[in-house]
């Protein structure tokens, strides 16, 4: 992928791409094929747990939250200033979560970046490729200069990810969720376009 050029302000959000690793590809959603997997991970625990900070029971599915869901993941495609791609487990030709760029900042070049994966694509590699494909995608295709995220206290796994993909601890918000009767931390990362283009998410082999 060709890198843009310094004085590139500009992104263009409008193309959904289509993009493949070893392992997963990523692609825009297909709502009527990837819509048990999107309720599954809506409903799942562990990622209401991650992204939300929730440690309760999920309330039951109903058609508020049918329509709510189609709503929303029927219209990524039309998103002119964020990306949204289906993570696809290339072993089985499943949707199995989703990455994302969002909270872009034309002035300053930069967005925000989440992940989630259903409980059939974690601890596998999947998601550590899927953020180095989309991450690359946001520095070489799009002229981003910065990708930020943040990751509670509480999913050091996420973590570990984050740090073996280039992304570097910036900050931390002491104490910043409340979790049933627990207080957990809420850390700051990111990762820049001088830095990715040193080592392409491989910081422990540079200029791969």
């Amino acid at each position: 992928m060709r890198a843009m050029s310094d004085d590139h302000q500009g992104a263009d959000f409008s193309l959904k791409p289509t993009l493949t690793g070893e392992l997963v590809t990523l692609r825009p959603f297909r709502l009527e094929q990837d819509a048990p997997v999107i309720r599954e991970w809506l409903t799942d625990p562990e990622v209401l747990r991650f992204t939300d900070g929730d440690p309760g029971t999920p309330p039951p599915w109903d058609e508020e939250a049918e329509r709510t869901m189609r709503q929303w993941y029927g219209t990524r495609a039309d998103q002119p200033d964020r990306l949204d791609l289906a993570v696809v487990d290339r072993a089985t030709g499943r949707c199995v979560g989703e990455a994302v760029l969002n909270n872009w900042q034309p002035a300053n070049r930069s967005c925000g970046f989440r992940i989630l994966l259903t409980a059939a694509g974690r601890d596998r590699g999947l998601g550590t490729e899927a953020l180095r494909l989309i991450v690359g995608y946001g520095f070489e295709q799009l002229g981003l200069h910065r990708i930020s995220l943040t990751v509670y206290g509480h999913n050091p796994r996420a973590r570990r990810s984050y740090e073996k993909a280039g992304f570097v601890l910036e900050g931390t918000r002491r104490q910043a969720l409340r979790f049933g009767e627990e207080w957990v931390d809420d850390h700051d990362m990111s990762i820049l376009a001088p830095e990715w283009s040193q080592h392409r998410g491989h910081p422990e082999s540079p200029r791969r």
